[in-house]
C-alpha cells in the first residue's frame, strides 16, 4: 500500500514543531523532543474505538524552545497502538518517492473522473459500507463504458 502518513497536528501549520519532529524511541517506549528531552509514556485511553497512548514531560516549563513547541504547560504526544504500521508505510514511501507519482497516475485518476462526472458530490454515504459499495458499483461501469 502506498500512501503518505497523515499529519494530524495543527502545530506545524502554526509554525511550531509537529509530531514528526519528535523521535519515537521504541526500546524505551518514549519520545525525544527537538530539545533532547524524553517524553515518557504516561497512560492509555480509548477514543473512537482506538487505543491511544499518551506521552509528555514536565521539563517544558524551563525549555528555551517551548514557544516553538507548545502553547500549553507541556507538549503532549499521542500514539495510536498501530502507529508502527503507518510508520512502516511511510518508510517504504520515503525509500521510493516515485511511488506516490505512480499512485497518482494509476489509482487516483479513475476516482477523480468518477467524482467529476458525479458533479464533484463524492459518494453520498460515508457511514454504511454496504451503501458505499453499492454506489461504487453503480459508477464504475459508467467509467468503463465512457472510456471505450
Amino acid at each position: 500500500m502506498t500512501l503518505p502518513k497523515p499529519q494530524t497536528s495543527g502545530a506545524k501549520s502554526d509554525g511550531r514543531f509537529g509530531k514528526q519532529d519528535f523521535a519515537y524511541l521504541q526500546a524505551e517506549d518514549a519520545y525525544r523532543c527537538p530539545a533532547g528531552e524524553r517524553l515518557p509514556y504516561r497512560y492509555t485511553n480509548e477514543e473512537d474505538g482506538k487505543m491511544l497512548r499518551r506521552y509528555w514531560t514536565t521539563a517544558c516549563q524551563n525549555c528555551s524552545l517551548k514557544s516553538q513547541c507548545t502553547t500549553g504547560p507541556e507538549r503532549r504526544i499521542t500514539r495510536w497502538e498501530h502507529e508502527h504500521l503507518l510508520e512502516a508505510v511511510q518508510d517504504r514511501l520515503d525509500a521510493n518517492p516515485e511511488a506516490m507519482r505512480q499512485r497518482r497516475e494509476t489509482v487516483e485518476h479513475p476516482f477523480g473522473t468518477m467524482k467529476a462526472r458525479m458533479g464533484a458530490t463524492h459518494f453520498l454515504t460515508k457511514t454504511l459500507l454496504v451503501d458505499l459499495r453499492l454506489q461504487h458499483r453503480l459508477h464504475v461501469p459508467r467509467l468503463d463504458t465512457d472510456h471505450w
